[in-house]
């Protein structure tokens, strides 16, 4: 079985390598405090690097058969599968998300996004058209790799993300270069080693780590990557567009969030609850689709609060590797401060804490350390809020309440995110209204993390520019080119 390396090293050329200045970032395991891993710290000089072996190595991979491609990322996905016990240990180690969850949600996923479009580029169509005037033609479609490809993904999902991006690109004859979250690298370095053995040529797939400052940055504007695709804060996204767009790269920018879970007046909410809290709190609130703003509609507001408040209650925060624990820790002490401070700047603009609103204490001596927080509800926040307008990303949820349908609509609109919404209804059709007028990229109904990766993934507003998944991601990564052969005069 694989293990997770001490020293987490670029991936250039098909070779692992330190960095040129022998810089490397310390990381913590979020849980325990304790040291966890050395990352490479990368910058220009190695994006240089990792470009030079992936423009020797674009072309005939892109010449490689759709077949051929379609065979290295199965086996690709076959090697996530046989290596998931030491992938899920990683990913836990570097998050602090519960063993439980990597086990059975970030890995499998990872596999399934390289089955996904390795199957998925054996059955593309082109468009073609049949043109009768000023004169007959045969128009098609050809759809190109674009070449060099730089992904950039983030900590919160890990391998489920860096592979949602590097998967397509990979499969539609691009070369990549990547740079994970140097707060949790580990994983996308061990997938290297499971690439190279399944087949990837070398300089397909290059890895560089370090801040997003320095490497991040060196990716974005190098001349040759012809398109970025980021999953990140709007602020970094709004950066890297500024120097992306004047370079006429291509763009996909997936970014923040702060959706709303809509809870109709008809609305089941025994049968629902378990879902609205998973979808509050899964991964710490970590995930950019959580359902961070609860409206409730207000006849139902008693009755929802006493099973919601019941239902968080009931959840463990403990140590990472213990089976019944619900939740863990959150990524960095850093970062639970940052999520500490928005609750008591809600706190002072007049919510109520009802539960939570605390850092977790009582847990064993080996996670005592750790980036620990209660799952935390506000209630009755006033909508300019801080807590209600801005992604707080952690395991706190603002609960509001509202008279009319149309005013959950406005509420939901009424901030400069627009990534995703639930409805819980009995009334599909006031479901299919309220979808049409909630400015979201993805609306669930009745459900949550529902998804199909046929279709189209991303947001509207400040949460991002364009879409990732199924044909969108295909066409992402590809140019397309107009042939038109002019056939004579029809017999």
């Amino acid at each position: 079985m694989q293990t997770a390396p001490t020293q987490v090293q670029h991936f250039i050329g098909g070779s692992f390598c330190a960095s040129e200045s022998g810089a490397w970032i310390s990381r913590e395991n979020p849980a325990t405090g304790d040291a966890l891993r050395l990352i490479a710290r990368g910058g220009a000089f190695e994006v240089q690097r990792a470009t030079t072996a992936a423009e020797m190595a674009a072309k005939p991979w892109a010449a490689t058969s759709v077949a051929e491609r379609s065979r290295v990322l199965l086996r690709v996905a076959d090697g996530i599968d046989a290596q998931l016990d030491a992938l899920a240990l990683a990913e836990c180690e570097d998050t602090g998300k519960p063993l439980a969850l990597t086990r059975s949600l970030d890995i499998p996923r990872a596999a399934a996004n390289f089955r996904f479009f390795a199957t998925a580029i054996l059955h593309e169509t082109s468009e073609s058209y049949r043109t009768d005037a000023p004169q007959h033609a045969l128009n098609y479609v050809l759809r190109k790799p674009i070449g060099i490809a730089g992904c950039i993904s983030p900590w919160n999902l890990p391998l489920y993300l860096f592979s949602w991006k590097i998967a397509p690109a990979l499969a539609t004859g691009n070369a990549v270069i990547a740079k994970p979250s140097e707060l949790a690298p580990t994983t996308a370095s061990m997938l290297c080693e499971i690439a190279s053995r399944a087949g990837l040529p070398p300089g397909v797939l290059n890895v560089v780590h370090g801040l997003g400052s320095e490497a991040g940055a060196a990716i974005v504007a190098h001349p040759q990557t012809k398109a970025i695709s980021f999953t990140g804060g709007t602020t970094t996204g709004a950066a890297i567009a500024g120097v992306a767009a004047p370079m006429f790269k291509k763009l996909s920018l997936e970014l923040g969030g702060k959706n709303p879970t809509i809870i109709c007046a008809d609305a089941d909410l025994a049968s629902a609850m378990p879902e609205i809290v998973r979808s509050a709190f899964l991964n710490q609130g970590q995930i950019c689709l959580c359902g961070s703003r609860v409206l409730v509609h207000k006849s139902r507001l008693a009755e929802f609060m006493e099973l919601f408040t019941a239902h968080v209650s009931g959840l463990k925060v403990g140590d990472p590797l213990e089976s019944e624990s619900d939740l863990g820790c959150l990524v960095s002490n850093e970062h639970r401060a940052k999520v500490h401070a928005l609750v008591q700047a809600g706190v002072a603009d007049g919510a109520k804490v009802v539960a939570g609103g605390n850092f977790t204490t009582g847990l064993s001596a080996r996670v005592a350390k750790g980036a620990f927080m209660n799952p935390t509800v506000l209630l009755a926040p006033p909508q300019d809020s801080r807590c209600v307008q801005e992604e707080i990303f952690g395991p706190v949820v603002t609960v509001q309440s509202f008279d009319r349908h149309a005013d959950a609509i406005r509420m939901a609109n009424g901030t400069r995110y627009g990534l995703a919404a639930t409805i819980w209804t009995r009334d599909l059709s006031r479901a299919h209204r309220m979808a049409h007028a909630l400015d979201a990229g993805i609306v669930w109904v009745n459900c949550w993390l529902l998804r199909d990766l046929r279709t189209p993934f991303g947001g509207m507003k400040d949460s991002g520019v364009g879409r990732e998944g199924g044909s969108e991601a295909l066409r992402f990564f590809t140019e397309p080119t107009n042939v038109c052969i002019a056939t004579g005069a029809q017999l």
